[in-house]
């Protein structure tokens, strides 16, 4: 197999946020990532694409560190956010998960109220304040364009809420602490076409003032929101490029035959 395609080399280091060079991942003795380099661009969104089990989503979990939740992981090689090493013993793991949020596939809000999911994460930061956390949680929730919506019922129980709100209180919670990346594991694969599109489209705002990366089976969607695309198969990154040059014009024959269709 050819050396994954990368169409990002030529950008400056410091336009680049995340990256990793040479990262292999092992469950117990299963290796799910394999000499993976990649560099994430700011201020973009980049999508993952690729079949079930291909490691997607265990690389982003990477990025901040998520994996090393997991007992039985194993990872080496180099991650860096915003140029420095983080894959070491020493690295602040809660400043790390505070810079690089996640949302998560299925909705995930906390058993309480709509503003007490926003003001969680600020509170546990040592905000105390009550007009700091009220300017928090609305700037949170306008961001994540739910603040319309849900201003009348700050204080009702967030289980109140479609999938689709649901999924949108859950970037706002990941918003309040003030994040430089948003890390998004298939953040619409349980929703209905009608809160896709919002959220679709609320990516294209955030990714104006954060740095997105979505994990997504949906190719049309990765078309529609990244500016970046990695294409990844078996554990190995095959491309990564500029979003529209992946899709017209793959340089990697797997590449062509997984988004035309031909296995997947």
């Amino acid at each position: 197999m050819q050396e994954a395609i990368h169409l990002t080399d030529r950008l400056d280091e410091e336009e680049i946020v995340l990256e990793t060079r040479g990262l292999n991942l092992w469950y117990d003795r299963k290796q799910a990532l394999q000499d993976i380099s990649i560099r994430i661009p700011k201020n973009r969104v980049t999508a993952l694409i690729g079949p079930s089990g291909c490691g997607k989503s265990s690389l982003i979990r990477c990025f901040n560190r998520m994996n090393d939740l997991i007992d039985s992981v194993r990872i080496e090689g180099s991650i860096l956010f915003n140029q420095r090493e983080i894959n070491t013993i020493e690295a602040d793991l809660l400043e790390i998960r505070r810079k690089i949020g996640m949302v998560f596939q299925k909705p995930n809000p906390f058993p309480m109220s709509i503003y007490e999911n926003v003001a969680y994460g600020p509170r546990i930061h040592g905000v105390r304040d009550r007009r700091a956390l009220d300017r928090i949680v609305e700037e949170s929730l306008r961001r994540a364009a739910l603040w319309d919506e849900v201003k009348d019922r700050l204080h009702d129980s967030a289980n109140g809420l479609s999938g689709g709100q649901q999924q949108r209180l859950c970037i706002a919670r990941s918003l309040a602490i003030e994040p430089e990346v948003i890390l998004m594991d298939e953040p619409c694969s349980a929703l209905d076409p009608i809160a896709t599109a919002k959220i679709e489209d609320l990516m294209e705002v955030l990714a104006k003032r954060y740095t997105v990366v979505i994990v997504t089976h949906n190719m049309q969607q990765a078309a529609r929101v990244s500016h970046f695309t990695g294409f990844m198969y078996m554990g190995r990154l095959i491309e990564f490029g500029e979003t529209e040059e992946i899709f017209e014009h793959p340089s990697q024959e797997l590449t062509e035959n997984y988004i035309t269709g031909r296995f997947g």
